[in-house]
C-alpha cells in the first residue's frame, strides 16, 4: 500500500463522511481518502467495501461506530472484518492498538484550550500514531507552532467552509485538510 503521507501530498483534501448521501458523494470526487464517520458494527464492512471499490483509502473513526468498544478488540474487529486500511480515534490506546495490528493510524485531538494544547504536546512525543488530526482547522497560527514542533504529519480538520481556509492550512504546516463539508471535497 502507497504511504499515507504520499497520498496526501498528491491530494490534500480527505472527504469526511457522516452519513449514506455524503458517502455516495465523496465516491464520484477526486478525494483519495475517505474518513469514514458513521457506520454500526453490522454496517461497517459493507461501508468499507464501497469506498475500496471506489479505489480510495478507507480511515475508519472508531469512536463513531455504533456497537464497537473502546477496546483494542474493537480494532482487532476492523482488521478481520472489513477492508479497512486504518483506524482514526481519541483513544491513544485504540491508535497504538491498530499500529500494532498493522493498520494506519490517526490520533484525533480537539485542540479547544491550553490544556488540550499541552496533552497534544506529549502525546505527540510519543510518536505513536502515522498521522495526528487536530480539531478546528480554521487556526492557521496554532497550525504553524504544532507542525514546526512535531515530528508527525498534520491533518487539518473542522470547520473548513471554503478554499481560503484549506489553502491556509497547508500553507502553515498542515499535510491535508479533512472535511465534512461537500462543496470543499472538490476544490
Amino acid at each position: 500500500m502507497e504511504n499515507l503521507e504520499t497520498i496526501l501530498a498528491e491530494n490534500p483534501v480527505i472527504a469526511a463522511v457522516k452519513d449514506d448521501p455524503g458517502l455516495e458523494k465523496a465516491l464520484l470526487t477526486d478525494c483519495c481518502v475517505i474518513f469514514l464517520l458513521y457506520g454500526t458494527v453490522c454496517t461497517v464492512a459493507g461501508l468499507v467495501e464501497q469506498i475500496k471499490a471506489s479505489g480510495k483509502l478507507a480511515m475508519v473513526h472508531i469512536d463513531l461506530i455504533d456497537g464497537l468498544s473502546s477496546k483494542d478488540v474493537a480494532v482487532s474487529f476492523l482488521r478481520e472484518n472489513t477492508r479497512a486500511d486504518g483506524v482514526i480515534s481519541t483513544k491513544p490506546a485504540l491508535v497504538k492498538a491498530a499500529k500494532e495490528q498493522g493498520l494506519l493510524a490517526i490520533q484525533r485531538f480537539f485542540l479547544i484550550d491550553s490544556l488540550a494544547l499541552a496533552n497534544f504536546r506529549k502525546y505527540a512525543e510519543m510518536n505513536v500514531a502515522d498521522m495526528i488530526e487536530i480539531l478546528p482547522a480554521t487556526m492557521p497560527k496554532v497550525i504553524r507552532k504544532i507542525t514546526a514542533s512535531c515530528r508527525l504529519p498534520i491533518i487539518a480538520g473542522g470547520l473548513i467552509s471554503d478554499k481560503e481556509d484549506i489553502m491556509l492550512a497547508l500553507q502553515n504546516g498542515a499535510a491535508a485538510v479533512s472535511s465534512t463539508n461537500q462543496d470543499v471535497w472538490t476544490m
